[in-house]
Formats: C-alpha cells, structure tokens, sequence
C-alpha cells in the first residue's frame, strides 16, 4: 500500500499548524490543498509547506469551490502520484490523529474497504449536531438499503483509489459539505465494503466552522434525495449484495 494524506483547507490559519505538528510523526506523505483561502491563511499555508517540505506538498486552487471541490483536487493528485489509498482529515482540528494508525491497519487488513470514522461525541456536544447526525444517518440507510455505514459525514476516512478513481470517472460528486455523504454512498453501491471506526470527536481547535445552517443544509437535502432516486434502480442489486 502507498498511502498519503489529504487535507482540504479552507481558512483554518489558526489550527492548521497544530494539526499537522500532529501528524508528522506519522511519516506520511501529505497533499494540503488550499480551497481558495484568505491571503492570510494561504501564507500560513505556504510557511507551513515551507517548514515540512519533505513530507508535505502544497496544492493551491484559485477560488473557494467547497470541501468536496477540494478533496476531489486532492484524489486526483494522489492518483496521479500513483497512491493506492488516501486518508482524508479536516483542517480544524476536531479529530483524533491517534486513531489514524488503526485505521490503516484496517485498510491494510481489507485494501478495498473504506474505513469511516464513527464520532463519539462528548456528553456536552450540541443536540442540534447529533440529531442532525441521526437524521442524515438515517437517509444513509434507506439509500444504501443497508447499515453498513454507521455515519456519513464524518471527515476522518480512508479511501481505496482504485475505485474511488472509477466513481470519479463515472460522474459528478457533490462538491460542499454534502461531498461525505454523497461519496460514502456511491462508493457502497459500487461494491466498496465499509469499515467504521469510533473516534473521538472535539469542537474545531480555532473556533471555526464553514457549516452553513440553512445554505448547506438545503444541499445536503438535495443529496439525499439525488441518492434515493438513483438507489430506486439499485433495489435488486443492494437486496441481493444484504442478504448474500
């Protein structure tokens, strides 16, 4: 396996850096794709390439085009470099880079299974944040016609590349915060296993969240009703792959 990171940014100036302080005694190569950020946050970017050039390459979009616009950047990059597996991990801070080791012993168990974060949340985390969760999470269900995915939007996972570049090949992806939700499914109907690993999941170490109430929310809507209406044809084949 050839594995790197990839991590979408999109003005996190402040927690960047403590990230990837983190994730440098992982000794992965990682791919940190600027999503059209502040000039401020862009030079803090371009320090930080700076500061970890031998393990971290920086890639540049020109304008803001939305977490999944970024990770997409980011696969196509690691494809060209001819990785075979990609973890993906937000910007802010909010994951368990500990966790990252077992979860390649996951893929590394089953390459061609994605292995998704499953949050636990603290007993303070916002009720609005985990009933929503419940929510999606139920879509997901009904779309995949399985349980398969304990949660969609969970942005801690690692991706076979193989099929990842096939589904890119195959059609367009969500491009905003919906882009988890929309892959995690469309890489299930492909035949992707998924794996879920629990992690601990904190608030956003610089306070920041790009999570748009109403304008990302009516997206995700939109998603989930894009999957069903694509799952409807999938009926047979999803019945037949549950009860084989």
């Amino acid at each position: 396996m050839k594995i790197c990171l990839i991590i979408p940014v999109y003005n996190h100036e402040a927690a960047i850096p403590h990230l990837l302080a983190k994730l440098q005694p992982l000794g992965l190569p990682c791919l940190l794709i600027n999503d059209g950020s502040s000039p401020r946050c862009s030079q803090v970017l371009r320090d930080c390439a700076q500061q970890y050039s031998d393990w971290l390459t920086l890639f540049e979009r020109p304008q803001n085009g939305g977490k999944g616009a970024a990770v997409i950047d980011g696969f196509k990059q690691a494809i060209a470099l001819d990785y075979s597996h990609a973890i993906q991990i937000d910007a802010d801070g909010q994951h368990d880079v500990t966790d990252i080791p077992h979860m390649l012993q996951l893929s590394q168990n089953q390459p061609a299974a994605m292995i998704l974060g499953k949050p636990q949340y603290a007993a303070d985390a916002p009720k609005s944040r985990v009933y929503g969760r419940q929510f999606t999470n139920l879509w997901i269900c009904i779309n995949s016609l399985s349980l398969a995915i304990a949660d969609g939007m969970c942005g801690l996972r690692v991706y076979p590349l193989a099929t990842v570049a096939e589904l890119l090949e195959s059609g367009s992806l969500a491009q905003g915060m919906a882009f988890d939700i929309d892959i995690a499914v469309r890489l299930y109907w492909l035949g992707t296993p998924a794996i879920n690993h629990p992690t601990q999941v904190s608030y956003p170490l610089d306070g920041v969240s790009h999570f748009d109430m109403w304008q990302d929310n009516l997206q995700i809507s939109k998603i989930h009703a894009r999957l069903f209406f694509g799952m409807l044809p999938r009926i047979p084949k999803l019945l037949f792959r549950h009860f084989r």
